[in-house]
């Protein structure tokens, strides 16, 4: 049963998002709407980053190659036969004919990383620290490698066309709620409390009998899983793509995310989601703005990239949890401050 810190934590992190739907809806500006469903994509995806480098302590890269497979098999599973034959003319005979409703290919999609993390991931539960890290980029590299040259069901490293567009603000922003709970529950489940506890004292929660490799390798599973179905929706949102786009830059915005907001809380990867999204999408106007009024001899190119960079370099100086460290939005000081029961 949820306690009332819980209950508040969810509320703070849902209204923001019912908030951004509401003023997209409002302002109904096409570009704004673009901007908002792609953020709450990037939350589901920064959330399920969370899940396991949050509570596990070791960081992965492996990750946005996960969204790939999603993407990858929601568009297979939902294109029509007509465009396959186009899009995908050495398909395997079996897939050329099957075409699922989008919904249930995202789930589709979710599900098969969450079976291509099943099956690859338990050796690797069992390293830490560096080790950890080099071998989820190996990963990366692996899944990346498999998608430019598995032309029969990816289309090679050329771009996949003809996805049908079922992704909107609102099935994005009910996806998004729907991982933010999911999310505190698993934070606060006894599988993430004891992984948590792994995190903090490998020895110690070993020693009360913790299994730390099946406690990470679950929370690879959940959190490849979150990955899959961010990539099925943003395949459906897109509708073309090539595996460049689940590849270094993806996965170095997601990580600047959950980093600056703060790896270890929920409330840390839905502050980080937004506040870099809003950064990212200002910087790139003034980008434009400088570009188009051709003030430099030379036009400006990645400021937001540098500036991201610039950011993650000093929040790890400054604030190395992140801007919300430790305690999720509904158990901060000033919350229960501002709102808390007064002491007689």
């Amino acid at each position: 049963m949820p306690d009332k810190q819980n209950i508040r934590s969810i509320c703070m992190l849902i209204v923001p998002i019912v908030v951004l739907v509401i003023v997209a809806e409002v302002i109904d500006i096409r570009l704004f709407s673009r901007i908002a469903t792609i953020l709450l994509i990037n939350l589901i995806l920064v959330l399920g980053l969370q899940i396991f480098t949050g509570n596990s302590g070791i960081l992965s890269f492996a990750h946005i190659g996960f969204m790939g497979v999603g993407a990858y098999t929601t568009a297979v599973l939902t294109m029509p036969a007509q465009m396959k034959s186009m899009a995908l003319p050495d398909l395997y005979l079996v897939l050329k004919t099957v075409e699922i409703d989008p919904i249930l290919g995202i789930l589709a999609g979710g599900a098969g990383a969450a079976m291509v993390a099943t099956v690859i991931s338990y050796p690797l539960m069992r390293l830490s620290d560096a080790a950890a890290v080099i071998t989820s980029f190996a990963v990366l590299v692996i899944m990346h490698t498999v998608m430019v040259h598995w032309s029969s069901l990816t289309n090679g490293p050329r771009t996949l066309f003809g996805i049908v567009n079922a992704t909107d603000l609102k099935t994005s922003a009910a996806a998004a709620i729907v991982a933010v709970v999911m999310a505190l529950w698993f934070k606060e489940s006894r599988t993430g409390i004891l992984l948590r506890a792994t995190r903090d004292d490998v020895v110690a929660s070993g020693a009360i009998g913790a299994d730390i490799t099946t406690l990470r390798w679950k929370a690879f599973i959940l959190s490849a899983l979150y990955a899959g179905i961010g990539g099925g929706l943003w395949a459906h949102f897109i509708t073309s793509f090539s595996p460049n786009a689940f590849y270094l830059r993806e996965t170095f915005v997601i990580l600047g995310m959950l980093v600056i907001g703060g790896a270890a809380t929920v409330s840390g990867a839905v502050f980080g989601t937004f506040a870099v999204t809003a950064a990212f999408e200002g910087l790139r106007s003034f980008e434009n703005t400088i570009n188009a009024a051709q003030i430099l001899s030379r036009p400006v190119v990645g400021l937001t990239e540098i500036v991201l960079a610039c950011a993650m370099i000093g929040i790890l100086i400054l604030k190395p949890g992140g801007i919300i460290e430790t305690s999720e939005i509904g158990e901060l000081a000033w919350w229960k401050n501002a709102f808390g029961k007064k002491p007689d």
